[in-house]
């Protein structure tokens, strides 16, 4: 009778199971040297047999069915299937009469019905160990989302300690990560053009290669650079270390939420597009118009795309001077801004107010959240609430513990730092007062939106609302009160826990 040796390990890796392969085959040699059966071919893979579809395996049964074996030779039966499809394949050949005998140095076998029956709970066994396995294996898995550990492999920034098993930031990434959110965060940028960003300054993905456009847009809606973990669609606490505030993690989501797909290359460039929208709801697009006397201007008017419009156009030349109108009621000169300075500084040593309060107060609130993620847990548990409503409301409050912990790290941090604020609110107002100086209209665009919302074209005249505190300083009028625009536009150390 004629045999072919099968031998298989389960993981190609070769620095794991490295011996088992060759062991099984001296093993077998002698086995059937031992036995004096006649050995026609010898056959072994480096795969798994949890699922169908091994390719040795798949030679071994057409090398039988051809009738060029009669019998095979096996370590053991969980050598030679782990499911029920090839567990299947070879009782059914044994049915058949194709294989007319196994072999294995460690397990029984004749073909008889007696036999088959234990050859079925070997098999049995075998997918059993398999399925109660990965069973363990994802129960590990879970409890290590639960402690707040991620199971897997650390995402860009980040990297895996083999020593303590946790998740480290990874200090040559971070900075670039971080400024790469930064960047996203300006508006400026569409993914193709972040991607080249990230190419010239050399941030490179987790295998250490050059960052692919699809990874852009999942790298920028990952929860794990705020210090939460997404895993099987639910939300959860991690314990590393967040590379970005939750603050720039909105403000990224809403720039993906604007503008989904990267910006088609515009042929003309004109100043001030993309600044406002109509009236009426449409964009607002820009084209050239040649008078009979041979000279350019630039028109900006309503695309109508919302239907028809009855808003007429405004010319470039026009809505340049509104907008330095605007400037002008913002503007600080290098004169008055020395002397602001002065007085803030003064105020500043004068205040002695705390904010010890405000930091309890919070800290109060983030008590009453643990309480709370504790009694929804129970309340789960007790199927009162569905695992999609469970999710739901434990990611809302997920979210604000973490809204609450950087507003008291920014009041511990920031606190008594009023006065940096205040100075970069006046130095934004000594900057309208540079670009009136230089007429410099590039930057015109990006201030006007930093300063005003809801920039409209409206009969013929640029309207918007300014963000608080540009309104004070707008509607108080020659001199600046700048002391009362401070106190008002909140830059005191107890706004900021709010």
């Amino acid at each position: 009778m004629r045999y072919v040796i099968y031998a298989r390990k389960s993981t190609e890796e070769d620095d794991r199971q490295v011996l088992s392969i060759e062991a099984q085959l001296t093993e077998l040699k002698e086995f059937a040297a031992k036995e004096k059966l006649e050995i026609v071919a010898s056959l072994d893979e480096a795969k798994t047999a949890k699922e169908p579809g091994r390719i040795v395996f798949g030679e071994m049964v057409s090398f039988l069915e051809k009738g060029k074996a009669d019998g095979i030779i096996c370590w053991h039966p969980d050598r030679l299937a782990r499911n029920s499809v090839d567990g299947g394949k070879i009782i059914h050949l044994v049915d058949r009469g194709v294989i007319k005998s196994m072999k294995f140095p460690c397990f029984w076998f004749e073909p008889t019905p007696q036999g088959l029956f234990m050859l079925q709970i070997a098999f049995g066994q075998s997918k059993y160990f398999v399925d109660n396995l990965r069973e363990n294996v994802k129960r590990g898995l879970r409890q290590k989302i639960r402690n707040g550990i991620w199971p897997s492999k650390a995402p860009m920034g980040y990297l895996n300690n083999p020593k303590t098993r946790g998740i480290d930031v990874d200090q040559d990434k971070a900075p670039k990560l971080r400024e790469f959110f930064e960047q996203y965060a300006t508006g400026q940028h569409t993914l193709f053009s972040l991607r080249q960003w990230s190419i010239q300054n050399n941030l490179l993905s987790r295998s250490e290669a050059q960052i692919q456009l699809s990874q852009i847009s999942k790298t920028l809606r990952n929860v794990f650079y705020i210090g939460l973990m997404k895993y099987s669609g639910e939300i959860h606490e991690g314990k590393q270390e967040p590379i970005i505030s939750k603050k720039l993690f909105d403000r990224v989501q809403e720039i993906l939420l604007e503008k989904g797909k990267p910006h088609k290359y515009k042929k003309h460039h004109f100043t001030f597009l993309g600044l406002m929208k109509c009236s009426c709801g449409a964009a607002i697009t820009a084209e050239y118009k040649r008078k009979k006397s041979g000279k350019e201007y630039v028109y900006y008017r309503c695309t109508r795309k919302k239907g028809p419009c009855e808003e007429l156009f405004l010319r470039d030349n026009i809505l340049f001077t509104q907008i330095k109108e605007y400037l002008q009621k913002i503007s600080l000169s290098d004169v008055e801004l020395e002397k602001v300075f002065f007085d803030l500084e003064a105020e500043y040593t004068k205040d002695t107010s705390t904010h010890t309060a405000n930091i309890q107060n919070l800290k109060n609130e983030l008590a009453k959240i643990e309480t709370t993620l504790e009694k929804l847990l129970d309340v789960f548990l007790a199927g009162v609430l569905s695992t999609g409503e469970y999710t739901e409301r434990k990611q809302k409050i997920l979210t604000r513990k973490l809204e609450l912990k950087e507003k008291i790290k920014d009041i511990e941090e920031k606190g008594m730092n009023w006065l940096g604020l205040a100075k970069d609110f006046v130095l934004s107002l000594n900057k309208a007062n540079k670009l009136l100086e230089t007429n410099n209209q590039t930057e015109m665009t990006p201030f006007l939106k930093n300063i005003g919302s809801h920039h409209l074209l409206q009969n013929r005249q640029l309207v918007f609302s300014w963000q608080p505190p540009y309104n004070l300083a707008a509607e108080s009028g020659r001199p600046f009160d700048i002391s009362s625009i401070v106190h008002a536009g909140g830059f005191e150390p107890s706004t900021l826990s709010v």
